[in-house]
């Protein structure tokens, strides 16, 4: 039996860790948090730190890790795009290794599949180590009280990142399969039941 290596993204707010805590609780998937995997990359010395501190400065280290504040005033100035290219393309490097490595841990360990929990899945490539990809969208309007709720963002602040992402129709074109979550949480969880079931 082939290991399904589930795909999930979707823009900030649109709720994918309801699917992604459905399929790793319901049906044994491992649940791989790419954000989390940058976290720990960055949140002590290693490789990946080393290589963004001969690309930005020493500015962006406090304390043996990554300054988040510093770093972002760099890779979001105004006319900063390659900035935020170089960045993405050290980061994704080292965060797709480590993604790798547990997939085959996930593997080992007899889980069912794996998910790789990726906002910039498709941006990054990560999608070409997927057997299938799912997008999580959601309404313009939940996603901003999402945001504003999750990350003390002002209204104004929260607009300015979801206009900063990537439209709806970008996943629609690229992903196998689309879910949307505007608050119904038994109907995202009988599709993820779905879904698994399609998968496995």
């Amino acid at each position: 039996m082939s290991f399904p290596i589930l795909g999930l993204t979707g823009p900030s707010g649109a709720g994918k860790g309801v699917v992604a805590a459905r399929l790793q609780d319901a049906h044994g998937f491992a649940w791989i948090d790419t954000d989390a995997v940058y976290h720990v990359l960055t949140s002590s010395p290693s490789p990946c730190l080393d290589e963004l501190e001969k690309a930005f400065g020493t500015g962006i280290i406090k304390d043996g890790a990554l300054d988040r504040k510093a770093l972002a005033s760099i890779v979001f100035a105004p006319d900063a795009k390659d900035q935020l290219e170089l960045l993405n393309r050290i980061t994704h490097k080292h965060v797709l290794a480590v993604t790798h490595e547990r997939i085959q841990a996930a593997q080992k360990s007899g889980a069912a599949g794996a998910i790789i929990d990726a906002p910039l899945l498709f941006e990054s490539g990560a999608h070409q180590s997927c057997t299938h990809t799912l997008a999580v969208l959601a309404n313009r309007q939940t996603r901003l009280m999402r945001i504003t709720a999750r990350d003390g963002l002002s209204s104004e602040q929260a607009q300015a990142r979801i206009d900063a992402q990537k439209p709806d129709a970008f996943y629609r074109k690229r992903a196998d399969f689309i879910i949307e979550n505007n608050g119904d949480v038994q109907a995202v969880h009988a599709y993820a039941d779905a879904l698994a079931k399609e998968l496995l």
